[in-house]
């Protein structure tokens, strides 16, 4: 007998979220493998007087995360998370890590046994003993396997079709070819590789380093100078996974698409540069900056940063991570932005 079409269901509905439910969409109508209709939980709000689920249903479109680009007729957006899931198959967490032991607590027994799970969530989490990663948190609360999705992937542009590539970090290869089969066009091109801590870590840590380059065009320093941060904060990424990853890190996960080409792209557009660098000439907070600039998303750099501190101080490393601690102190303590500079000027040749 054939097997039962695998059910797909997408707890998350931002502009990130709602790319890759087009691909989703989209792939699951030509693979007998998957379920043909696509649950996608959605934060219910009002948009222009209408219910934001309503609007997706009817007019296949995200008004407010996505303009301009239509879903599939196949995705249904669902207003209760715990009937979203409740038949999933495959589950893909996107949303913003800050509120993912709610959505975990709420829907935790609610599964049937035996799914697998895939996380697009960026972003770190601290337990008692430091760092905590999203997808252990996850795989802990939810008692399944997690794979992790990371690279250059700017929601628009995949949205638009425009060519890009990823990386599936999996420690179980063959749920991560699993996933890839759902995810991967011809222009969304993944490679799967067993080192999914480190490919989790750099697409939350690259955040903190994309808004000390925000900062750095706020100042106006140049390209050069910018060049110096994304280098550095490479360096510190790369040390800062080979201090609290619990596996073997691979250096060669630094040139997937989940590290230095994330870092870069991230470095020159996306929402944490883009406030970081209003930060820099405007002299607010980044709470009001993301209030006003986002549209009602979150920024995930600044708070990591906060967490990638307090890690880095119970363990006596700050000194190590100039690049990383003057970017929380800039954001939440009051250094003056300057001394971004400084910071580069004294940051060690070796970590």
């Amino acid at each position: 007998m054939a097997a039962t079409p695998l059910k797909v269901c997408i707890v998350g509905s931002g502009n990130w979220g709602l790319a890759v439910a087009k691909i989703i969409g989209n792939n699951v109508k030509k693979l007998e493998k998957f379920a043909s209709v696509v649950k996608m939980w959605v934060f219910e709000e009002t948009v222009n007087g209408r219910k934001l689920t309503d609007i997706i249903n009817n007019d296949h479109e995200n008004v407010k995360y996505l303009p301009g680009h239509k879903l599939p007729e196949n995705v249904v957006a669902i207003l209760n998370l715990s009937e979203t899931v409740w038949d999933a198959g495959l589950l893909v967490f996107v949303i913003p890590h800050q509120f993912i032991h709610g959505i975990c607590d709420e829907i935790s027994g609610k599964v049937p046994k035996g799914p697998l799970g895939i996380s697009l969530i960026k972003g770190i989490d601290e337990g008692p003993e430091g760092l905590k990663l999203i997808s252990d948190i996850i795989r802990e609360k939810m008692g399944f396997d997690i794979s992790v999705l990371m690279g250059a992937n700017t929601a628009s542009e995949v949205a638009t079709g425009k060519f890009c590539e990823t990386t599936i970090g999996s420690k179980v290869t063959e749920n991560g070819l699993l996933f890839k089969e759902l995810l991967q066009t011809p222009y969304f091109r993944i490679t799967v590789v067993d080192d999914a801590d480190t490919v989790e870590l750099c697409g939350a840590l690259k955040n903190t380093v994309a808004v000390g380059a925000g900062f750095c065009d706020g100042l106006r320093c140049g390209d050069n100078t910018k060049a110096a941060v994304i280098r550095l904060g490479l360096m510190e990424m790369i040390a800062f996974t080979r201090i609290f990853c619990k596996g073997q890190v691979s250096a060669a996960t630094f040139l997937e698409s989940c590290g230095v080409a994330e870092l870069i792209t991230t470095c020159y557009g996306g929402r944490n540069h883009k406030v970081a660098e209003a930060f820099a000439r405007a002299g607010r907070t980044t709470e009001e900056l993301e209030r006003e600039m986002l549209n009602g998303q979150k920024l995930q750099g600044p708070q990591t940063s906060a967490e990638v501190y307090r890690i880095l101080k119970q363990k006596g490393l700050l000194d190590k991570f100039p690049l990383f601690t003057a970017v929380y102190q800039i954001c939440y303590e009051g250094r003056p932005i300057q001394e971004m500079l400084s910071c580069l000027q004294s940051h060690p040749e070796h970590i």
